[in-house]
């Protein structure tokens, strides 16, 4: 493991510094007091104190979305973050910044923000075994770990420059914990207009008009609202590209399957569909 990324890292446990330890083929992370985590030989590490409160996405479900991912659709998202990231990360005090990606999936976030930071190294956080499997490979200056977001992050206090948060949990006082105190948070969040023309024909979910205030909540007494954009693209989907956004999406666990693919089938291809997400910076308090 990049040493840059080992140094930040913590034992859950008890939160002393981690090291690497080899016997044989076998890899781990062990700290003074002899917790030990092991190194998959997929290339991610297990940093979980107890049980994974979920699976997380199936290995067919991380498939679908690595290939709609692959295909470029959401690189308006990814181009959005990298440029974000940017003035947080380049700094002279921060000569090997650490980005972090909380509910990073596969890691395609992560990669496209490390592809424009040539200094940076990348963390990738996940309860998704399948997801891990392919963020340890995203990039080669990015890690894996399996870590539940709702926990204690297996990180050290103000270790991270620039934390990533993509249609995912927020832990508003773990996340100020382990951000430098000049760096940011860049949360993504559907806007109000995100997948419109998909909405009532498949009976998916709405986006909640009070979703930035319910994000500006998670986030209250730890955070500040610094800037806020809403990036939006056009897109032309095919059926079996539909299915996987919405498998993608909350709907996935509201909507009956059989239904779904009924529906989805009377959609005209190509499918236009409006890609919006807002992306808000903020700064720790």
């Amino acid at each position: 493991m990049d040493a840059r990324i080992l140094d930040r890292l913590r034992c859950p446990v008890c939160g002393d510094p981690l090291a690497e330890v080899t016997a044989g083929t076998a890899r781990a992370l062990r700290c003074p007091r002899r917790h030990s985590f092991d190194v998959a030989r997929q290339g991610y590490v297990n940093l979980l104190a107890g049980r994974a409160p979920h699976a997380g996405d199936s290995a067919e479900m991380v498939a679908a979305r690595a290939d709609f991912l692959a295909a470029g659709h959401y690189d308006t998202v990814a181009e959005a973050l990298a440029t974000t990231a940017l003035p947080y990360a380049e700094r002279p005090d921060q000569p090997y910044p650490l980005v972090v990606d909380a509910g990073a999936g596969t890691g395609r976030y992560l990669a496209a923000v490390l592809a424009a930071l040539p200094d940076a190294a990348g963390l990738a956080l996940d309860v998704s075994k399948p997801a891990l499997r392919r963020a340890a490979r995203a990039h080669p200056r990015a890690a894996a770990a399996l870590a539940d977001t709702w926990q204690r992050l297996p990180l050290a206090d103000a270790s991270t420059a620039v934390l990533l948060n993509v249609f995912a949990p927020r832990n508003g006082a773990e996340f100020h914990r382990v951000l430098d105190p000049a760096g940011a948070l860049l949360v993504v969040t559907p806007a109000e207009d995100h997948l419109v023309e998909l909405v009532d024909p498949l009976d998916l979910l709405k986006v909640d008009p009070a979703k930035a205030d319910r994000v500006a909540g998670s986030l209250a007494g730890h955070f500040t609202e610094e800037s806020t954009e809403v990036r939006r693209a056009r897109l032309a989907l095919t059926r079996t590209e539909v299915a996987t956004l919405v498998g993608m999406g909350p709907s996935a666990w509201h909507t009956d399957p059989t239904r779904l693919a009924d529906r989805i089938a009377a959609l005209p291809e190509p499918v236009p569909v409006t890609l919006a997400v807002r992306l808000g910076v903020h700064r720790p308090r």
